[in-house]
């Protein structure tokens, strides 16, 4: 299949938060987060149609999972309420994406806003490919087992754990389920894509004058339109680290405050669009209060961020709510433990900084055993017992720091400090096969590992198979 003639593409990186997970929820703590190698890539293309047939459709489409297409109508809300979409029917099959939406609601309106062109002018049709990295989706290692390359399939089954496998062992693999059915690895797949999503849009439809993702400024009105679209898709909740991750790639963040966002009108609703355009632009620098430190985070030479899948995936914002109301209950108490976590998530982020690796090993464990008690406290298995016995059994292995299960906890994939080397790596996969066998459980070290760089254009050439 070759290539289109026009069309432009972005990816933005998954993220882990290495230590900070809760602390950075309030704006007194910060987080120490990593991008990742694994990225959710979004390509815009132009609709062609025949003479005289007229279109005012978004086609979003993720042609690695079944079923995996949502169709747009957009209409100019009254009152400034902006550009707001609506879902078509596809076949007999009509499945919400509310991230997909939502960001669309909020980055057409923000283009229609700040385009030369009248509104309604300023937004023609479009196609829109999501490809995930492998890494964002668990994949069993048996055989796979024959099923259809259609993404417009009519089957809503869901297939044995045993036939949950890639089809393909490329970048982008495809399958045999849609993508209600698949296994998340943790790594911060809506943040990615809300990110990816909304750069892919505002490099489609504006001119490099008013948004250039590789300028300062052209990152901060991505961070910014991309924190207000996932804030309002996962419902005003969060740190938005995640986000950041996804913009700006590995650094130290501290959160906004929650009432930069909470006074934000509904996508349609009275007044929306001048209200988006402002807290986006943020054009005197007073608005936004987040901290997003890339010089305070790095990693000593010769060590690796990577991460090991253990193939279930965790609830996160239902053990964010039962921390927060143990936090609220206990006072005076749970501020002490606070306090003491940042302490120690900041020595274990000087050390990394200042290539201390003597001292990195005896800090992992400082902040585990702070989060432990935390998750005792709370009632929420932020370190379940069947992960800290695989974050200890691991510390075994020749060439390995330590490890956390990062983030919010749960059993979202670890992440883990390693040398890095081939012969570390052997040594890890070769374990976590061993585990696996013993323990009948599914653990795998992934392929994908820490970086520095955010969000980024990419060549077409990439995709090449995936888009038309």
């Amino acid at each position: 299949m070759g290539l289109p003639e026009h069309g432009t593409a972005v990816s933005a990186p998954g993220k882990v938060m290495l230590a900070g997970g809760y602390l950075v929820l309030d704006r007194a703590y910060t987080g120490l987060v990593f991008g990742l190698s694994a990225r959710i890539n979004v390509i815009a293309q132009e609709i062609h149609t025949s003479k005289g047939v007229h279109l005012t459709e978004i086609v979003v489409e993720s042609p690695q999972f079944l079923e995996a297409q949502w169709r747009y109508g957009y209409h100019l809300a009254e009152a400034d309420g902006g550009i707001k979409v609506t879902q078509l029917q596809v076949g007999s099959h009509l499945t919400a994406n509310p991230f997909v939406e939502t960001t669309l609601n909020f980055a057409l309106t923000y283009i229609a806003r700040t385009s030369k062109h009248r509104p309604t002018h300023a937004v023609k049709s479009a196609r829109l490919t999501i490809l995930a990295d492998n890494d964002y989706y668990s994949q069993p290692a048996s055989p796979s087992a024959p099923t259809s390359n259609s993404s417009n399939s009519s089957s809503t089954t869901t297939p044995p754990a045993s036939t949950l496998n890639a089809l393909t062992t490329s970048r982008f693999a495809r399958f045999p389920v849609p993508l209600s059915g698949a296994h998340k690895t943790g790594l911060g797949s809506s943040a990615a894509l809300v990110t990816s999503l909304t750069a892919a849009l505002l490099s489609h439809y504006l001119p490099t004058s008013l948004f250039d993702i590789t300028s300062a400024e052209g990152k901060k009105i991505l961070h910014n339109l991309a924190q207000a679209a996932h804030c309002a898709a996962q419902g005003k909740v969060g740190s938005g680290f995640d986000v950041a991750a996804a913009v700006y790639g590995s650094s130290l963040y501290r959160r906004f405050s929650p009432s930069v966002l909470s006074a934000l009108p509904e996508a349609g609703t009275p007044g929306f669009a001048p209200a988006l355009e402002k807290v986006v632009k943020d054009e005197e620098g007073k608005i936004w209060d987040a901290e997003i430190l890339k010089d305070k985070i790095s990693l000593p030479e010769g060590m690796a961020v990577r991460m090991c899948d253990v193939d279930c995936g965790s609830q996160t914002v239902g053990m964010v709510k039962s921390v927060l109301a143990w936090r609220a209950r206990e006072g005076e108490a749970a501020g002490e433990l606070w306090g003491e976590l940042q302490r120690r998530n900041e020595h274990l982020a000087g050390a990394l900084r200042g290539g201390r690796t003597g001292e990195v090993r005896e800090a992992v464990r400082g902040v585990r055993e702070l989060v432990r008690k935390m998750g005792v406290e709370s009632g929420v298995p932020i370190e379940p017992e069947s992960q800290t016995e695989l974050l200890d059994a691991l510390e075994g292995v020749e060439g390995v720091y330590g490890g956390v299960v990062p983030g919010a906890g749960g059993f979202d994939a670890l992440a883990l400090l390693v040398r890095d080397d081939k012969e570390t790596e052997a040594r890890v996969e070769e374990f976590v096969k061993g585990w696996s066998r013993e323990k009948g459980s599914r653990v795998r070290l992934l392929p994908v590992r820490g970086e520095m760089e955010g969000a980024r254009k990419e060549e077409l050439g990439v995709y090449e198979g995936w888009i038309r």
